[in-house]
């Protein structure tokens, strides 16, 4: 199906469009869809994934993943109060307790992945990783409470201990290479840049202003802005989600220019396809890329703008949300959405890895809607 184009020319009118009368929808009908079954499916898939042998690590702990742990970690807080829950539900719990374990023994417990077992590079690319993800899952766990917690102060210290000070990626972090999109291939250390930063930005009690982390946060956005021009509209979609969490990190004319890309390329029936997000790409096993709307690409570019500030009255970003509430499966509660790097059956534990951030990201756009 054709994208549908915006029709401006200029930066300027982008933003008449986006933000005032000219792009809104005065009709906006409640959004529903089935808060409780996308609970139940999340708690599902994290249940079994932190029981499953292969994500099994050293000292009792599993790792975290970009398709299932760490969307929920960012997701299932956010259904709270929908559920009445007055606390963090027992895989929450369970999540946190797993990432504090690994933070206070930094320095003992094995990598995730090492160069002895995985190959060349293995072993600093997942502490790079890892130090990231779990800043982020604990800064936005204290974020709930407002309290940062000495934990995450820790995973932090962790974190820019491991930040890159030199060369053509300073600022950045060294991050898994696995050729494989959208987490873990060629552009990806940009992804995971992104993620420290929201983790910094997320994190409560003004901690992106103190005076410690102000060089290494100089860096850091000198390295997302000036290798923003090369990245994939996923990737800059991304980089629309930190310019929220991080003021400063985006001039207004780019950020303007990043919601145009974005909205540019969302399909006739209100979605975006992942396939035309991440640029030029082809499956490992030869098959053809999916091309339809998917609930990853379509959650993700709907939360990323909502973060920009866009909302409901914008026509699009209602035809968003709309597709985002008519495509949940209401009795599983999960979205769906396919992999780039080959076709899986998803009727297996593994097949339904893209539908777990999927879920995941749809809840965040649905339960941000203004």
């Amino acid at each position: 199906m054709m994208t549908k184009a915006i029709g401006i020319t200029t930066i300027t009118c982008v933003a008449a469009c986006l933000l005032a009368a000219g792009a809104s929808n005065t009709s906006q009908p409640t959004i529903s869809w089935n808060q409780k079954a996308a609970a139940a499916y999340l708690d599902g898939r994290e249940g079994w994934w932190m029981n499953w042998s292969t994500a099994a690590r050293d000292r009792k702990t599993f790792c975290i993943s970009c398709h299932t742990v760490l969307p929920y970690a960012l997701s299932r807080p956010t259904l709270h109060s929908t559920l009445g829950e007055q606390s963090t539900s027992l895989n929450e719990q369970k999540l946190i307790d797993n990432v504090t374990t690994r933070v206070r023994l930094w320095k003992e417990v094995e990598p995730w992945y090492s160069d002895e077992n995985v190959g060349v590079h293995k072993t600093r690319e997942s502490r790079g990783t890892e130090s990231i993800l779990n800043a982020l899952v604990l800064s936005s766990h204290d974020a709930e409470t407002g309290t940062l917690s000495a934990d995450a102060k820790l995973a932090f210290a962790n974190m820019w201990a491991l930040q890159q000070q030199t060369g053509d990626e300073k600022g950045s972090w060294y991050w898994y290479q696995f050729d494989n999109q959208p987490w873990e291939a060629y552009d990806s250390a940009y992804y995971g840049t992104a993620l420290a930063a929201i983790a910094v930005g997320t994190a409560p009690q003004n901690y992106r202003s103190i005076p410690e982390i102000q060089t290494n946060l100089k860096i850091l956005r000198e390295y997302l802005r000036g290798k923003a021009s090369k990245q994939s509209p996923l990737n800059r979609a991304m980089l629309l989600w930190v310019s929220a969490k991080l003021p400063g990190t985006l001039e207004p004319e780019d950020k303007q220019s990043i919601i145009k890309e974005i909205l540019s390329v969302q399909r006739e029936d209100g979605g975006w396809s992942l396939t035309s997000l991440v640029g030029p790409w082809k499956r490992h096993d030869g098959t053809p890329l999916e091309t339809m709307s998917d609930g990853y690409a379509t959650g993700l570019s709907v939360y990323a703008l909502e973060e920009a500030g866009i909302t409901r009255k914008n026509l699009q970003m209602n035809e968003g949300l709309s597709w985002l509430a008519n495509n949940q499966d209401k009795t599983e509660g999960r979205w769906l959405a396919y992999s780039l790097n080959k076709k899986r059956d998803l009727s297996s534990n593994t097949g339904p890895f893209m539908n777990d951030a999927a879920t995941a990201y749809a809840v965040l756009a649905l339960t941000q809607a203004k």
